[in-house]
């Protein structure tokens, strides 16, 4: 039997301990270092774009990869995610020389693909790269990137913003606990489709998406 969707009101206590078991798990808080350089991964959160601002800034690394056309939740956006992304980093002051746009990829996998082509096509070889996300998908790139770039070295970083602060005027709190249910059933559906390595999951993580699918928070999962 689908779970009906959960009305628009103000999710339960319960509901909402479990979503931040889910988003705990799927931050990983690693330790980043400088690289070579950037690559950020678009979405429909621009704050990942301020965050790659500061880290260049920072001089963590020389130059800055934005990754992403437009995918479920851009759809709408006048330009590809990676267009809007690098256009506020360099309204922060990244030079535009520091820039480089990947403007195809549509999920994670082409991120990947088409990121590693264009750094190749730049006789770009890197040894380690710092690689931004949201918060919520942090766990799901490092699977993604060690099952489809073995190669390479890297580090998975976002911006430091709690599950309690991150909803605003783009992602509200009722879209928030559908993707972070979403992310989790892809990290539990990719490696057996060969897109993701096999990641360990703590019982009481498990427990709290069980519930939250069957309160209804689908709707940001693949149908089977």
């Amino acid at each position: 039997m689908v779970p009906s969707p959960r009305p628009s009101d103000s999710p339960s206590a319960l509901i909402l301990d479990a979503a931040r078991q889910l988003w705990n798990y799927h931050c990983l808080h690693e330790v980043i270092s400088p690289a070579d350089g950037i690559l950020v991964f678009g979405s429909n959160d621009l704050r990942v774009a301020e965050y790659a601002a500061q880290l260049f800034h920072r001089q963590l690394a020389p130059w800055i990869l934005f990754s992403g056309g437009r995918g479920r939740m851009t759809e709408h956006w006048p330009d590809s995610e990676a267009s809007c992304f690098a256009q506020r980093a360099i309204s922060l002051g990244v030079p535009d020389s520091a820039v480089f746009y990947e403007t195809m990829a549509s999920h994670t996998g082409e991120n990947i693909t088409f990121s590693r082509k264009l750094l190749e096509s730049k006789v770009f070889f890197p040894q380690a790269l710092l690689v931004l996300q949201k918060p919520y998908m942090e766990r799901r790139t490092r699977a993604s990137l060690e099952a489809q770039w073995p190669q390479l070295s890297f580090r998975l970083s976002s911006p430091p913003i709690a599950f309690d602060d991150y909803p605003n005027d783009v992602i509200s709190l009722d879209d928030l606990i559908h993707a972070v249910v979403g992310d989790f059933h892809r990290i539990l559906d990719y490696p057996g489709k060969g897109l993701a390595t096999p990641q360990s999951v703590p019982p009481q993580v498990m427990a709290a998406y069980d519930m939250l699918r069957r309160e209804g928070y689908t709707r940001q999962c693949p149908a089977s």
